[in-house]
């Protein structure tokens, strides 16, 4: 049986039966590790995605509008990144699709900071204290 953290955990809805191409991404972007995932009984879409992210669980899946769980577009919330090295995670997620919202930048109050929307329309937010 898997065992999750305690605490609060993001769990993302990807539109449009997306959910598979959504985790190759975020290995690829934030260095994701996929725990486990079940497919849905009409074998197009996930049920239900555990990955980590920065060593966080993170829960996903395809939306499923006859269960009360609609395509609709992410809104109101960002996933922030607490990393050691925001350069390098940066540089992997824009390489790996990332769209920029506002640039990597050491910011007035103390942080290095830059904001990402990823392919499915979520924003992540990556930071670090900025080294002075």
């Amino acid at each position: 049986m898997t065992q999750y953290s305690t605490g609060l955990i993001p769990h993302m809805t990807i539109n449009d039966n997306n959910a598979k191409a959504a985790i190759d991404f975020y290995k690829k972007a934030f260095g994701a590790e996929e725990v486990g995932r079940h497919d849905a009984e009409d074998g197009k879409r996930l049920m239900h995605a555990h990955i980590k992210v920065n060593d966080h669980d993170v829960f996903l899946m395809d939306a499923f509008p006859e269960h009360g769980s609609p395509n609709t577009s992410p809104a109101g919330i960002m996933l922030a990144l607490r990393v050691d090295d925001p350069d390098k995670w940066w540089e992997r997620a824009t390489k790996a699709g990332a769209t920029v919202l506002a640039p990597l930048d050491d910011q007035f109050w103390g942080d290095r900071w830059g904001l990402l929307a990823d392919p499915y329309g979520h924003h992540w937010s990556i930071s670090a204290p900025a080294k002075k």
